[in-house]
């Protein structure tokens, strides 16, 4: 160090010791390189906790302290809730809290300015929390963490020893706050989301195994009703009553009903769980063929006529997933149609894409149901013609086979659903381009 002649440091710029400078720019030069470090550290954290322990262990050793707490902001603004600490009880996270303005962390968060204390065992805004806070810690400051002009959580940091934070001190934690708060608030938000997914997803298998066992349970029921309506039918025109066919058969449509609505739910249950299938080369007209000659009884009220002007028509998919899609198509085809109405199903090829078309004529439906028809457990009426899950798996299936199923006007009425694959060269050969 170059020194005066009477052994004085020599005077740097604005008069101050070139010694004490170097030390303030050494200083400085180690907080930007520590708040780079955190925030490479925690962008990079996998977890929710893993960003949180990076946190306070890069804090509580920057800082020289003891102990590093960080007390998130609860949701409804009421209070603040230990979130992550490294020197306190852990059991403690997510359970000590702290009305907003009581203790010096409330303050902070209230008052959204650093609270510092040389003694908290004398200071009366110290708000002890039993379980939590311990008699070996003396010293304390405590930050706010502001996120777009919002309080969203504190930052603690608390010495064995007695220890006059500094301006420099408290002004180092407001920079590491700034830095902080952003990555706290949106780390606690992706946890929140995460986890109410997580929920959902557990609703959501909990009401399908419900639903399962609910529909398997009716099926024994069902079978017994069914039985005995045909013995009673037989038994009432054995002894001449002349309304026992009539009776029998109204009884009967309302247990099909149940039966088919039955079918349908657990049919969208398989859809759902099902793995994605293993997609091959398909001749579409082959499964139409085969799928109308298995629905004769149900499509027996109805002219049906099939066009193909290529053969083998070849696309890329699953005959099975193909054969429950068109079933879906058709049975919801004969519910709206009109006894001896036109049901056509017709398949062309048009560049890369194979599609095929369904259609009836039938009422039609209105632009504004065009999405909603493929929605599940939705219909357009009250009338006993199933569940309204058809047209959902449907969509579903074709999905599944990386397609497309849409609805589209019929000239001069009814409806018309087209399903688009991609279409492949024959039974070896890989999908057309356009």
């Amino acid at each position: 160090m170059t020194e005066h002649p009477r052994g004085r440091p020599i005077d740097g710029p604005r008069g101050r010791p070139i010694e004490r400078t170097t030390d303030r720019a050494a200083g400085r030069l180690a907080e930007l390189t520590f708040l780079e470090e955190v925030a490479r550290l925690t962008t990079s954290a996998r977890t929710w906790d893993e960003l949180m322990r990076t946190i306070i262990d890069r804090t509580t050793a920057a800082a020289d302290t003891e102990v590093c707490s960080v007390y998130l902001v609860d949701r409804d603004g009421s209070g603040v809730t230990l979130a992550a600490t490294n020197g306190l009880d852990r059991d403690q996270i997510g359970v000590a809290r702290l009305p907003m303005g009581v203790g010096i962390t409330g303050r902070a968060a209230l008052s959204r300015t650093p609270q510092v204390s040389l003694n908290v065992r004398r200071d009366r805004r110290f708000a002890w929390l039993q379980g939590l806070d311990e008699p070996r810690l003396t010293s304390m400051c405590s930050v706010p963490l502001i996120w777009n002009d919002a309080v969203v959580g504190v930052l603690n940091v608390q010495t064995v020893r007695r220890r006059a934070f500094r301006r420099s001190d408290v002004r180092f934690l407001e920079t590491l706050a700034v830095l902080l708060a952003g990555i706290v608030e949106k780390g606690r938000l992706q946890a929140e989301a995460e986890a109410q997914v997580d929920s959902l997803r557990a609703i959501d298998e909990a009401r399908a195994s419900l639903v399962t066992i609910v529909t398997h349970e009716l099926r024994t029921p069902l079978a017994v009703v069914r039985a005995s309506l045909e013995l009673i039918g037989a038994e009432t025109r054995a002894a001449g009553i002349g309304q026992a066919s009539r009776w029998e058969a109204e009884a009967l449509s309302q247990v099909d009903r149940l039966d088919s609505m039955v079918d349908s739910i657990l049919a969208s249950l398989r859809v759902l769980r099902e793995p994605p299938p293993t997609l091959a080369p398909v001749d579409i007209a082959a499964v139409v063929e085969t799928i109308l000659a298995s629905l004769g009884s149900i499509l027996r009220r109805h002219r049906l006529s099939a066009s193909f002007p290529e053969r083998p028509l070849m696309a890329m998919g699953s005959a099975e997933l193909l054969g429950r899609l068109l079933e879906y198509l058709l049975e919801n085809a004969a519910k709206y149609a009109p006894a001896g109405g036109r049901i056509e199903v017709f398949g062309w090829r048009d560049g890369g894409r194979v599609l095929l078309a369904v259609t009836d004529d039938g009422p039609g439906i209105p632009d504004e149901w065009r999405e909603r028809l493929f929605e599940p457990f939705v219909r357009r009426d009250d009338s006993p013609r199933g569940a309204g899950i058809g047209l959902f798996a449907a969509r579903h299936l074709a999905r599944a086979m990386q397609g497309e199923l849409r609805l589209e006007d019929r000239i001069p009425a009814g409806s018309q659903f087209v399903l688009e694959l991609a279409a492949s060269h024959g039974p070896g050969g890989s999908p057309g381009g356009a």
